[in-house]
């Protein structure tokens, strides 16, 4: 198993894992707006804002950055097309695109999700698995995942992350859009026990609050994954360009890049071959 900065190192913010939505938020009368979106020469993106370092705002400038942006701010500039951003929570990402108000979501939704054929999604750009934030102490007296029962969770609503924890007989305490130092202070302070999110972001985010006593378990590490941009169900044109744009950046070196610039110089755009434990998701 590969170390990352002694696995002391979070981030959490949106969980861009999504389990699925209801029925009722999904509009199966999908249509391709590749043609509108030449002619008026802009991508309208969804982004949080708040998960550093994938979307986040610079603190000495307060501008709009990250890996995820940056990323598609070079997709817009290589479809020489502008790209404006939007920030919302994870369900806000999700009704939007269904309602056609954004055209692209950084939001990586579950393939295992009961709605996953609903959407589209382009090619992987980054590939990490999941790990567990908890106290720096006693590892909030987790050493196996059956010992998440009656333990409190905390992340964002209808995501992978949560329901992993839900599964194992955890509470979960639901955050909405909140910062990284309010979910890593909760579990140092005893509000809630353990955060369960990619491993990456959690590298960064613990690197970004040393002071905060808690670190990630440096036993459990399960379900390998990647992130994708979704698209709404038909947009198959638009969905085709942003995949023709990610395999030339990953080809000429871009994405590795950009990820070196904002993971403190990992490369994550690489799938790497860990033996980690997969946790089948139930229902």
């Amino acid at each position: 198993m590969k170390k990352i900065m002694s696995l002391k190192a979070v981030i959490l913010g949106s969980a861009i894992v999504l389990a699925g939505c209801s029925q009722s938020d999904v509009n199966e009368n999908s249509a391709d707006n590749w043609d509108e979106i030449r002619e008026e020469g802009v991508i309208r993106a969804a982004t949080s804002g708040t998960y550093f370092p994938n979307s986040y705002h610079d603190s000495d400038t307060n501008e709009l950055t990250g890996f995820e942006v940056e990323i598609l701010r070079e997709v817009g500039d290589r479809l020489d097309l502008k790209v404006e951003f939007t920030e919302m929570n994870v369900d806000g990402m999700l009704t939007s695109l269904n309602s056609e108000q954004i055209d692209v979501a950084a939001l990586s939704i579950s393939h295992a999700g009961e709605n996953a054929d609903r959407y589209n999604y382009t090619v992987p750009y980054k590939y990490s698995y999941m790990s567990m934030i908890v106290r720096e102490e006693d590892n909030s007296g987790i050493e196996q995942m059956e010992d998440l029962d009656g333990k409190r969770a905390a992340g964002a609503a209808t995501t992978t992350y949560m329901q992993i924890a839900e599964q194992y007989g955890a509470e979960l305490a639901i955050y909405d859009n909140a910062t990284n130092d309010q979910y890593l202070w909760d579990v140092a302070n005893g509000r809630t026990d353990l955060i369960i999110n990619d491993f990456y972001g959690q590298t960064m985010a613990l690197t970004a609050f040393p002071d905060i006593p808690v670190q990630i378990h440096d036993e459990l590490f399960f379900n390998p994954s990647y992130t994708n941009f979704s698209l709404k169900l038909g947009n198959d044109r638009l969905t085709e360009e942003i995949d023709q744009v990610l395999d030339s950046m990953h080809e000429d070196g871009t994405l590795s890049e950009l990820s070196e610039q904002f993971y403190y110089g990992e490369d994550v755009t690489v799938e790497e071959d860990h033996d980690i434990m997969t946790i089948d998701l139930e229902g």
